[in-house]
Parts: C-alpha cells; structure tokens; sequence
C-alpha cells in the first residue's frame, strides 16, 4: 500500500497563545497551548534568564558555563498580568511575554527598548539526530553594533557578520576564516547609547547572524539542545562584560612568573639545546621566565613520559633551569597512544575511561602518537584520575606548569578534524553524543589539568593553558588563539583577537608572537612583539618548520628593540599584576577596547587598533612594515605621549610617530603607574623601591597598586597589600592620597615618585601635614621625590 508519507509538521514551529502562567519566587513560567514552556529566572536586578522547552518538557538543567560562585541577588521584584500581556519588572529592567505569541520584550525603567524579540523563539524538529534545532531572532534597532563571541578572526564590530560556534584545529587559519578553537557564544549589544548581552549556553554547534542575511534582523539558533539564554544589561558595556564573567567565572591569581615573557617551539629538545637557548638569554640579558617543552620531549608521543635519549634527567634539568630563572611549561595532548605496554593506556583500558562509539566500540583516530584512543573527561571519575597522572610530573620531576593542546579534540587524516559525531559522552550524568560535548571537551580536559596542576605545586599557584575553550574556561586556564602566522595581516588579526576574547570573560589570553606557521622578518618580529608584550599571556611560539624565532635570531637591532620592549613589560609587571587582581575580583577586563572605554564616542564603534591596557595606558600597535609612525585614534580626554611626555588633547585622530624601536604609547593624565626595576626573572631582585610615574591632572584620578608575595595562597587570608591612590590637580598644587588595605608588607620602604607634566616649579612639600625640607626628598633638582611607602597625604605646592 502507498501512502503520503509528507510530514505534516516539517518545518518551523512557533509556540501559540499562553494558556497558563505561575511564579515560582525568582522563576516564571508561561506554557502555550501547543506545549512551548518559558522559564524566565530573576538572577540578578540586571541579569535574566530565558529557558524554552517544547512539549511540556523541560531538559534536566546542567551547565559546565555558569560558576558556583556566581552572584545572585535582585531587589523590588513583581508581576502583572494585562489583558495582552505579562510584565516582570526588577530594579533595572521591565520584561513584556505577549500572551499570543509568547514573544518577549525588555526595556529599561523609562520604557526605552533595549531588547525585542522579531519571530521569538522557533524551533524545527530535527529528523536525522532526533530533538529539535532551536533558533531565536531579534529585532536589530537602529545603527545597532555588536561586540564580543570570543576567537573571531574578524572585524572587531561584527555587524553584517555571521559566525559560527565549532571548536576547530585550524592550522594557519586566515582572516574572516571560522570557526576557530573556541566557542564563546556570548555577544554585546549596542546601540542609543545603551549596552546588553546576550550568552546563548548551548554546547551543540551554534550559529549567530548579525544583520547578515536581513539588514533589520538579529537571531542565533543551535543544531541541537535547549534555547537557554541569559540576558545582561548595562546601560554601559562595562557592566554587561563584568555581569557575564561574573555569572562565568574568573580565574584565580596566577603565580607573577606567568606574567613574565615566555619562549616556545616546537619543538626545543634535546637537553642541550634547551640549556643553550636558557643560557643565551641570560647572556644577552634579555629576560624570560619560562621556557616551553613542546611533544618532542616525550617517549613517542606518549603523554606523561620523558624521552629518555633527549632529556635522560629531566628532574635535575629542570632544577638546573629553576636555578637559572626559568620555569619549565610541558605540553600534554588528550590522545593516548594505543599500546599495552604503555601504564597511561592500560589504566585507562581497565577503568573504561576512553570514549566510545554509539555502537559500542572504542573511539579511536590519528594524532601525532598514531592510533589513538580519548578520555572522556566529561565523566568526572576519569577528570579525577586524569588530575591524578600529573603526581609524577609536577610533585617528582618538578615541571612547573602545563599546556594543554590539540584538545578540541583534533583528529587527523579526517575530514571533519575531529571525533565522529556519534562517540558518547558521559557530559556529568546526562549521557550524549558528541555533537552536544564537541564544544566543551577541551574545556572538561583543562578543567581536570587545571585540578592535578593545582594539587601537586600546592602550596604555589598552579599555571595552565588550553587551546580549545569554552565559555567558563577562564576559570581554569588562561589560553592563546592557536596556529597563526608570520605575516602582517596575523598582526592585525592578533590584536583584535586579543580584545575581543577579553571582552568575551577571557583576559589571560595571547597569541603565538612572531606567527607560529611560517617566518617573520626582523621588523615583523619587532613589531609583534611590541604589541605582544601588552597581552597578558606574553610568549613567542613557532613551528620551527621555517627557521628560527628567539629574540637574537635576527640582526642586533631588531634584538635591541625586542630587548628594550621586554624589559619594559618587565617594569610593567605590577600595573599588569593589579590588572590582573581587578580581573579576579571585580571581573575587568585586562585589555579594553576603545568600545568599552567610551561607548557613547561613536567614533570608537568600528575602531580595531587602539586599546586600553589596564585601565589607564592606551597602545596602538604599528601593523604596516616600513612605517615611521601612524594614524591613530586618541580617545576623548587628555593623554600624555610615553616616550616624549607631550600631551594630546583626545577626541580626534592624530599622526603618532613610530620608528621601528617604538610603538604609539599614552598615559591617561593623572594616572599613577607602578613601575618594578627590570629583571632578568621574576624573583630575580629584591624590590628595594617601588617607582611610581605620576602623570598631573587639572582634576581628579584614582590609580591602585595590588602586591603580595607573588605566588601561593597567603592573599586569600589577607596577606596583600592594595594601595589606592588619588590624585588632585590644582594650578600651583598636586595632593596624592593613600588608602591602604591588607596585611602584607612589601620589601620596599620608599616609593620613588617621577612627577610627570608638572605645570609649575616645586616650592614646598608636606607629608601628613609635616612641611619636609626638599633635601629629605632627595628632588636633586628635578620633580623626582623619595618618600616613605605608608604616607596618608603627600601635598605639594608650587610657586
């Protein structure tokens, strides 16, 4: 007998009139007739969460994205229920569910339209994998931007864009090329002047269209899962990105050394390579604080053992390297090489940790081993027993710190690059395939790295890094942006990158300097490490395919400059460090985009070159080759130039110059910048003074200075010290205030203060009110000062 055998329902579903609606103290929930729920959850004042399900049915709510230690709270919570619709409102936001279509709308307490659904939610059952792929399109208001989704190779404002959410080995990957090695599904709003975000925490593949295919319309959709999305309001930027990594987490301090400047390739073997590389740069004094073992120092490949004709005492090695300044970072792949003789393999054959294939039998594909098999380390037994394989390494060889890679997974000699799509996956208690843990299975490897590092270097801080991430990862690891390369167009990529995944919740990230594919010239070298030294995670790394990329490996100019620009990220160290403590504790971002920095300057909306380091230094990388200066946007405000001390009234583009030994640098006027003296490593020297570069205002400037004993966990028992600083400008007066907190007492007595763009000439001086004999300062003639680190008050008048 034949039949029509035509699905009546193919297609998009919409959900159809609300028949029943009921509040739950912070959550709602609304059922349509045909079966739709939404579950609007209250997180916070200015944070609210979608939920949709269909049939009646909500998915057991897990997610790997949200911290257990994210902030919840909201005030002056109510509903209200019209004739046409329902209105929840908070503190900050009024959210409109229209009773016919389900629809949603959000508006700030004045009744301006920050967010709109266009068609809402909609979904279409997906008949080849079974469940539905779930979309949602947005109204995109007028001269709308968007910001944000982690590793993109692209335009900084990617309106007019669509990407796409697939962790992916993508070696020497180009611009515009996606997806890439994370999968950060969380974007940034702008437009009138006001900020939201919006972080769709779906792990199957994930798709955003940004006005792309229509000019008026927004929208996002997943292959697969929950339409499970959290909104966050501003009005400004700022709060939107510190509200996402506030609810996703922030890592912990890393040790000061991870902040130093870090050599890589692939590979440095065998010993006496590695020694002569560490020996030269402490002839040249070029500092470095970690040198990288790439897969090379292994026994074939295998994770977790040592080659034994290229490394024969990798213990003693180490130590002799530790003596010398340098920490050594080993890499460890998630694939296990399939062999019974090999203890890794037999123990996870035994235990049944790798992953298997929908039918049963083990996953298995190519890596640099050969055949191998793959940990699940969604299954929180085999994370546990993955931690506890770093015992030997780090507590018995003394290996400092681990570099996760090849973990999104990467499976050669096929053509999807990675794990069928039907392998299983525990996924903690709520087994799937691949297609739902693709996107978080390197984050749940570095997720267990991150746990045995942090177990076997206690009582010191444990130092990770990951390739493959999703959103959440920062807590564990910081990351760089994978296998680029050597040209001027990566340049530019690099820097964008970088600002975006610090816009994206992920700070402690950089790039392999100097391009990892290929070979840069001297004077591409120069300028990317003018720029690298600026990201928080600072090292060079290559191929070694294509010649070598150490600092010398150029003419001595070039080694001069990347010298100079070293020691200055070395003098930088605790601006970069107090950075890096408002990240952990108040979630700012390290680097800041001219977007981020002042949003309602619409000159700064498509700006991808100038970016804020920390909160008070702007820095415009030169990304052409044969350039003796550039073109640059000076964000609103006055700035000093760093290396002439001019300053420049902002709000315009200027011509910077910028031979090849400098790049445009700034100081945001009335800004204080600790500066350390250049080491050849961290630990190196004892800080006998501290230097403060103290930048005069005609107005008011806080500056803060966060210390402690570089490594281990006294901070987190009040073993800091934070200095906040303000500074008040007169015409003929400077007033520096301290506000100090914490426990820890620093080895230095005195600070060292160079009075920068002073407007008068120095007549007096009171220190806590005690008027100070200039000599007792040691001026020496200039606006140079000594004074005792604990003043309260240090007033200085001017003739």
């Amino acid at each position: 007998m034949i039949t029509n055998t035509e699905l009546e329902y193919k297609g998009n579903l919409y959900p159809d009139q609300i028949v029943d609606f009921n509040q739950d103290s912070d959550k709602f929930y609304f059922t349509t007739d045909n079966g739709v729920i939404l579950e609007v959850t209250v997180i916070r004042n200015s944070t609210i969460r979608f939920r949709y399900a269909t049939d009646h049915v909500m998915e057991p709510d897990f997610s790997y994205a949200i911290s257990p230690d994210a902030p919840r709270g909201y005030k002056d919570l109510k509903a209200e229920e019209t004739d046409t619709e329902y209105l929840i409102s908070t503190a900050k936001v009024k959210i409109l569910v229209d009773k016919k279509s389900l629809r949603v709308q959000i508006s700030d307490l004045e009744g301006n339209i920050i967010n709109e659904d266009e068609l809402g939610f909609h979904y279409e059952e997906n008949y080849t994998y079974g469940g539905n792929s779930v979309k949602m399109s947005k109204i995109t208001q007028s001269g709308e931007s968007f910001y944000g989704m982690g590793d993109k190779a692209t335009h900084f404002n990617l309106k007019g864009k669509r990407v796409h959410n697939w962790v992916t080995d993508q070696y020497a990957f180009g611009k515009d090329q996606d997806p890439l090695y994370k999968a950060v599904p969380f974007y940034i709003g702008l437009h009138q002047n006001k900020a939201y975000g919006i972080f769709f925490d779906n792990t199957f593949k994930t798709h955003f269209d940004f006005a792309h295919e229509r000019r008026n319309v927004t929208s996002f959709w997943a292959e697969g899962g929950e339409m499970n999305y959290y909104f966050f309001y501003g009005p400004d930027i700022s709060r939107v990105v510190r509200s996402y990594t506030d609810l996703t987490g922030t890592p912990e301090l890393p040790p000061l050394w991870a902040l130093g400047y870090h050599q890589s390739k692939w590979s440095y073997f065998p010993e006496s390579r590695v020694k002569q590389i560490a020996s030269k740069f402490r002839k040249l004094k070029i500092p470095c604080d970690a040198i990288y073992l790439d897969i090379d120092y292994m026994d074939g490949f295998r994770c977790f053992t040592w080659d034994k004709t290229k490394f024969p005492d990798p213990k003693r090695m180490i130590n002799e390297l530790n003596e010398d300044g340098f920490k050594t970072v080993v890499m460890i792949d998630p694939g296990i090489k399939v062999d019974r003789d090999y203890w890794v393999y037999q123990e996870a054959i035994k235990n049944d940790y790798f992953c298997k294939r929908g039918d049963g039998p083990l996953m298995s594909g190519k890596v640099w081993p050969g055949q191998c098999n793959f940990p699940d380390y969604t299954n929180p037994k085999v994370r546990e027993w993955w931690a506890g394989l770093y015992k030997e390494l780090m507590s018995e060889v003394g290996a400092h710190a681990v570099w996760n890679d090849m973990n999104e997974p990467a499976v050669m000699e096929v053509p999807t690059k990675t794990a069928p799509l039907d392998t299983r996956h525990d996924f903690d208690g709520h087994p799937c395939s691949h297609r739902k843990a693709h996107n978080i299975y390197g984050m749940q490897m570095v997720r267990a790295t991150y746990e045995g590092v942090k177990k076997y270097v206690y009582p010191k801080r444990p130092f990770v890094i990951t390739r493959a991430a999703y959103s959440g990862t920062q807590r564990f690891a910081s990351t760089w942006t994978g296998d680029n390369v050597a040209t001027w167009e990566h340049l530019w990529i690099a820097n964008v990158q970088v600002q975006r995944m610090c816009m994206s919740g992920m700070s402690f990230v950089g790039t392999d300097i100097g391009g990892f594919a290929e070979q840069p010239n001297g004077e591409l070298f120069a300028r990317w490490i003018q720029l690298g030294i600026f990201h928080p995670f600072c090292r060079v790394h290559s191929s070694g395919d294509h010649g070598d990329q150490e600092p010398w490996s150029f003419d001595k100019e070039v080694t001069d400059i990347v010298r100079k620009f070293i020691e200055l990220r070395y003098q930088l160290l605790p601006y970069l460090y107090t950075s890096f403590y408002k990240y952990y504790k108040d979630s700012v971002p390290m680097i800041k985009p001219l977007v981020y920095h002042d949003q309602e300057d619409h000159q700064t909306h498509f700006r991808t070159d100038e970016f804020i380091f920390g909160d008070q230094i702007l820095v415009c990388p030169v990304q052409e080759p044969n350039a003796k200066g550039r073109r640059m946007y000076i964000p609103r405000g006055r700035w000093f130039n760093y290396w002439t001390n001019e300053t420049l009234e902002g709000g315009s583009e200027k011509w910077v110059d910028a031979d090849i030994d400098k790049i445009p640098i700034f100081i945001k006027e009335g800004a204080i910048i600790p500066k350390y003296p250049v080491q050849q490593y961290v630990g190196e020297l004892t800080i006998e003074e501290l230097q403060l570069d103290v930048y005069y205002i005609n107005g008011t400037e806080n500056s803060m200075v966060y210390e402690d004993a570089q490594d281990g966990y006294d901070y987190t028992k009040g073993e800091y010290s934070l200095r906040n600083f303000k500074l008040t400008g007169k015409d003929k007066e400077l007033i520096l205030q301290q506000f100090k907190d914490g426990n820890y007492i620093t080895s230095y007595e005195t600070f060292k203060l160079n009075l920068m763009g002073l407007p008068f000439k120095i007549k007096s001086i009171k220190l806590d009110n005690e008027t100070i004999s200039l000599k007792d300062v040691k001026m020496n003639g200039g606006n140079t000062l000594h004074v005792t680190k604990d003043f309260t008050t240090l007033h200085i008048m001017g003739k």
